[in-house]
């Protein structure tokens, strides 16, 4: 079972430069997300959600504030921050089990632990008796279960996901949300999810955080009492869902589009961002 990890960002502000002028994107942002709680983050285009994820990753360090992950300042790209993007990212010459592996790059354990990690990890996502298959011959949701494998196999602290299903058909999507719920519960994981669509967030999230743009900061944390399994048509639900999309009035809804993270970037070498994330 993975270690569960504890964020803490405490007057997080990040701006970049743009033609001379600072152009804030964050500002004042102070989140705490406990072990084990999983947080979806929603917001219009932006509002900063993959700048913020970018941060918590640590492909960025050029911020005011603290990021902390369990007392510890982020520095860098490290093991113990998982991530999984809306694109699978796989790499087409590599079979399933050879592409959970790659996670284990620079892993310390020996070759026989590895083994076993990769075929636990592949069993984890339900994939047992496709380890030969290589990402071709998946579906979309299939090759999302392979990426949140890789992206589990080091057992980090914290499970960051960038619109994982967004790509994805409606049906492929909400049964991958409720694959994702169990596979939360049963790791015992940190998670944090950005994504446009209020009512996965609401159905995956203990708590729903609702950013504003320009620049990004929270306008309102929604927690979401419900037990699990949730029903999605329920009275309850609904309220919720509809306090949080109340958030979003005055917005075109297709600012809920928000592009996730570097999405259209081309992508680096493996070596880059594939094992340190």
């Amino acid at each position: 079972m993975a270690h569960a990890g504890t964020l803490a960002i405490r007057g997080l502000n990040k701006q970049y430069e743009v033609k001379g002028e600072a152009l804030p994107v964050l500002q004042d942002i102070n989140l705490t997300i406990e072990p084990c709680e999983f947080v979806s983050i929603v917001g219009s285009s932006g509002c900063g959600k993959s700048t913020l994820l970018r941060l918590v990753i640590g492909l960025e360090g050029d911020y005011q504030g603290e990021i902390l992950l369990n007392g510890q300042r982020i520095v860098g790209t490290s093991l113990n921050r998982g991530i999984v993007f809306q694109e699978h990212r796989l790499f087409p010459w590599l079979t399933v089990e050879k592409n959970v592996a790659l996670g284990l790059l620079n892993s310390s354990l020996t070759e026989g632990q590895q083994r076993a990690t990769v075929r636990e990890h592949i069993a984890l996502v339900g994939l047992q008796g496709f380890e030969a298959a290589y990402p071709h011959q998946l579906s979309g949701g299939m090759s999302q279960r392979v990426a949140i494998a890789r992206a589990l196999v080091n057992r980090p602290d914290i499970l960051l996901l960038d619109e994982p299903f967004g790509a994805l058909d409606a049906m492929t999507r909400a049964h991958l949300q409720q694959e994702l719920h169990r596979i939360w519960q049963q790791e015992g994981i940190t998670m944090i999810l950005v994504t446009h669509d209020v009512e996965e967030a609401v159905y995956l999230g203990d708590r729903v955080v609702v950013m504003e743009p320009r620049p990004g900061r929270i306008r309102r944390t929604v927690p979401v009492g419900l037990p699990h399994p949730r029903e999605r048509t329920s009275h309850a639900f609904t309220a919720i869902k509809d306090s949080v999309l109340r958030e979003f009035a005055g917005h075109p809804a297709a600012d809920l589009a928000e592009p996730p993270l570097k999405r259209g970037e081309q992508l680096a070498p493996a070596a880059q961002w594939q094992f340190a994330v």
